[in-house]
């Protein structure tokens, strides 16, 4: 029986000709037998880094066994991680909240009673209302874009503010 002259893949040397002799190997039984999906290429990265995290331990006979097992448990995991992701992602959230149903009822009145009363207003009233609610643009930027002087602006927007207060007060 003859042994060995070296024991261990520590040796740069013996690294790169294991790495030359069995990368693409590697690569192509991962490839089919798990497809592009999983990054093969990336896996058999992972499994050289782990041969060179265990030089010591595994000797240049053994290292092809060793890379193959190894990659291809990396590859089950991700796949068995993938079924995980998957699942998750098919669980839908639960929609509810701990308000009572009066509550949601008296918010929904609230939101109709309020948009009613915004298309009560006069088309000069909401739109310079809305330019400054919701898109929230000054006066003098609503005045540049309508044209018209800052103390128009004003004047229809506290219009608008006075006919939605009395509607919406009315609802109380």
């Amino acid at each position: 029986m003859s042994k060995a002259i070296n024991d261990n893949v520590c040796s740069e040397s013996i690294y790169s000709a294991i790495f030359k002799r069995y990368s693409t190997d590697l690569h192509d039984f991962l490839y089919y037998k798990f497809g592009e999906n999983f990054n093969p290429k990336d896996k058999v990265q992972e499994a050289f880094i782990k041969l060179w995290e265990n030089c010591s331990k595994v000797t240049p006979d053994k290292a092809k066994s060793f890379l193959f097992t190894v990659a291809n448990n990396l590859m089950l995991n991700e796949h068995a991680h993938q079924k995980v992701v998957l699942k998750y992602q098919a669980i839908k959230p639960k929609h509810y909240t701990n308000e009572n149903p009066e509550f949601i009822m008296q918010g929904n009145e609230y939101m109709d009673t309020l948009q009613r009363a915004i298309e009560s207003l006069s088309d000069a009233q909401r739109t310079a209302f809305l330019m400054n609610r919701i898109e929230g643009k000054k006066h003098k930027e609503i005045a540049e874009i309508l044209n018209i002087s800052t103390k128009a602006v004003e004047k229809r927007i506290y219009g608008a503010l006075k006919i939605l207060k009395e509607q919406v007060e009315g609802l109380k």
